[in-house]
């Protein structure tokens, strides 16, 4: 049973008052059944993110309560039904820019995506030297020992295609870790994103065409406790398929070769920890108690 006794969305009372930079970070955290990690991962989330989007994407456990009982201020979509990770993301988006987001950040609600990168994946737009940043696993320090053979496999095979799709550069085309400016935020149609699986190939779809610049950071590959909802038939059949309609999309928009960002992956990484503050868990006074 889904839990009851809670209004569709909390307000935060403070967000926008950690400015990092002169510009304000929302974090959007898709949750569908996530009541035993989601916890630990708003925790985790840096203080200097100033506003926290959690999606919860009609969960049947007590994924909005467990968020409720962690001390990290949040606002709370709900969706009346189980849409799909991409449609969840579609919607944290779009608030984190009714909110004026200067830059928004996915966060994975089981802790794949660990806040420790968080200094890198923004780093780039901070900087303007992207609208959009991806996540690398494949490029982390041996990623071959930290990811199960399959996904390692299956994510180079996958990431070759999306570069021949896209004819653009792209290392691990699977991963969700991304961070978009205002400029990205605006441009990309969220009504039209792929709601399930799959999403980030259709969210790169649509940021190559429409011209955004892009650039990709190592991250590091997190596997512990988490269970995944990808099945074999995504692999199979969903990815490729989407894969295949971001080639005829690029198609109706001619040959794009368009270069990344001079500065390489690793400059950012070595850079990033020197302008941003440590990823350090939030105390109670930087995080007040959430709102029900």
């Amino acid at each position: 049973m889904a839990c009851k006794g809670l209004t569709a969305r909390v307000r935060n009372d403070s967000h926008g008052v950690r400015m990092l930079k002169g510009r304000t970070i929302a974090a959007v955290v898709p949750a569908y059944n996530e009541a035993e990690l989601i916890g630990a991962t708003l925790e985790s989330i840096p203080a200097y993110v100033d506003e926290v989007i959690v999606v919860d994407d009609g969960s049947t456990d007590c994924t909005a309560h467990a968020a409720c009982a962690c001390s990290r201020r949040f606002e709370l979509v709900a969706h009346g039904a189980n849409l799909g990770v991409g449609a969840a993301i579609a919607s944290g988006c779009t608030l984190a820019m009714a909110r004026d987001a200067d830059v928004a950040v996915v966060l994975a609600a089981d802790g794949q995506m660990s806040p420790e990168d968080l200094p890198s994946v923004l780093a780039p737009l901070l900087d303007d030297q992207a609208d959009f940043v991806k996540g690398d696993r494949l490029a982390w320090p041996r990623a071959i020992m930290h990811m199960p053979l399959h996904r390692f496999a299956g994510n180079h095979v996958l990431s070759w295609l999306t570069r021949r799709a896209l004819g653009t550069r792209v290392a691990d085309s699977q991963c969700g870790y991304v961070a978009l400016n205002r400029c990205a935020l605006r441009t990309v149609r969220w009504e039209g994103l792929w709601k399930g699986y799959g999403y980030p190939n259709d969210l790169l779809s649509e940021i190559v065409g429409q011209g955004l610049r892009m650039t990709e950071v190592p991250v590091r590959p997190v596997y512990g406790e988490e269970r995944s909802g990808i099945r074999l038939w995504h692999a199979l059949l969903m990815i490729p398929f989407l894969i295949a309609r971001a080639w005829l999309r690029r198609s109706r928009w001619g040959a794009i070769e368009r270069p990344w960002p001079t500065s390489t992956s690793s400059t950012v990484m070595q850079t990033a920890s020197a302008r941003l503050p440590s990823s350090a868990t939030p105390t109670h006074d930087e995080a007040p108690s959430s709102q029900a």
